[in-house]
């Protein structure tokens, strides 16, 4: 009987640990609820190599938002990307946003340069002025490719 009630505490602990987790995960991520507090930017790239819904939105290295979908436009064969960006937040309407690298090892992020204009765009407004990612890879072939010739 004193196994019994062991036992069932062991797992009620268990679960407890488990949601704590999936709570903190949600939370982090952006995935969880609580999303109304955040208003939606659509971009397209030629690449958006590095990136998945939950990568982060940056601007001036400060996290603003989270990249909420991606899917290939089949006529243009871009990367169409939609971020959430926190309401307080508001971008000018002539802002670029590019595919950044945290560096050498690192993982991608979205970073938003902020324009000059006093127009700002609102919920469902594409930002025209982008860059795409950057393939290291690719880089290095191109180095090894070009000394190799030599």
């Amino acid at each position: 009987m004193a196994n019994d009630a062991a036992e069932t505490l062991i797992g009620a602990a268990v679960l407890v640990t488990a949601f704590g987790f999936i709570a903190y995960a949600s939370q982090t991520t952006g995935l969880g609820g609580g999303t109304s507090d955040m208003y939606n930017l659509k971009a397209s790239f030629n690449s958006a190599e590095g990136l998945n819904i939950g990568t982060d939105v940056r601007m001036a290295g400060v996290k603003i938002g989270t990249v909420k979908a991606l899917d290939l436009n089949l006529g243009s064969y871009q990367a169409e990307t939609v971020f959430g960006i926190n309401e307080p937040v508001k971008i000018p309407d002539d802002s670029d946003v590019k595919v950044a690298s945290e560096g050498l090892l690192g993982g991608n992020f979205v970073e938003i340069t902020p324009g000059g204009s006093e127009f700002m765009l609102s919920d469902g407004d594409e930002i025209i002025y982008t860059q795409s990612s950057v393939s290291f890879l690719n880089l290095l072939m191109k180095f090894v490719g070009e000394s190799a010739s030599e």
